[in-house]
């Protein structure tokens, strides 16, 4: 007899990890641990290796829920991520997925839809509402300014943009700004999956060719 998946949950409202605890036990799954930041996630990960994390995006202080799934990911490629969150975006979604997660559930969605998301991510696919995915996957439309593209950006990731414009390696820019590459790699997805481009390349050309318009 198979054992059953080892879940981990990630979120820093207690109730919300409660509710969630609930519905994984109902379905016969076994929570093994809880998380209330990134930080504490990659340490129980480290020590459980759990087969599923449950995962906010927003996470208060610390780590959000983009760089820790990216992390979890580098630590052992065979968890599997699915994000849990409140948060109806599609540049979430394509972040989410540029950061390794192989799921993105709403926190409204119906006790079925949730379990049915933790099945399909358990089952090695991919597990998305269809609605959210086809928006995820439409192209910004082009006549939507670059600097109205860039104002989606947050202040950390337009500083990381500002160096990937001047070449810098995620390295180098870690350097600079007092982070890890994996971390400077994680903006640097955000930043292409919210500007709708295909690569860093791209990014860097809409940043200079909107900072010549405002000349």
């Amino acid at each position: 007899m198979s054992l059953p998946p080892r879940i981990l949950v990630v979120d820093d409202h207690a109730l919300a990890r409660e509710g969630l605890r609930a519905i994984l036990f109902a379905a016969g799954y076994d929570v093994v641990g809880e998380a209330a930041s990134g930080e504490q996630a990659i340490a129980i990960a480290t020590d459980l290796a759990p087969d599923l994390v449950l995962l906010d995006i927003r996470l208060g202080q610390g780590m959000d829920g983009l760089e820790t799934a990216a992390q979890l990911r580098a630590l052992n490629p065979g968890i599997r991520v699915l994000m849990v969150t409140l948060h109806d975006v599609p540049e979430y979604v394509r972040a989410s997925l540029a950061a390794g997660a192989a799921g993105y559930v709403l926190k409204d969605a119906s006790l079925s839809e949730i379990k049915a998301a933790v099945e399909q991510v358990l089952a090695g696919q991919t597990a998305i509402p269809s609605g959210l995915l086809a928006r995820a996957l439409q192209r910004p439309a082009s006549h939507i300014s670059e600097k109205v593209l860039l104002a989606r950006l947050t202040v950390r990731e337009r500083d990381v943009l500002e160096l990937v414009t001047m070449g810098q390696t995620n390295k180098s820019i870690g350097r600079e700004l007092s982070i890890s590459p994996a971390t400077v790699k994680v903006h640097v997805e955000r930043i292409i999956a919210k500007l709708g481009v295909s690569d860093r390349t791209e990014a860097a050309v809409l940043a200079v060719r909107a900072s010549h318009s405002a000349e």
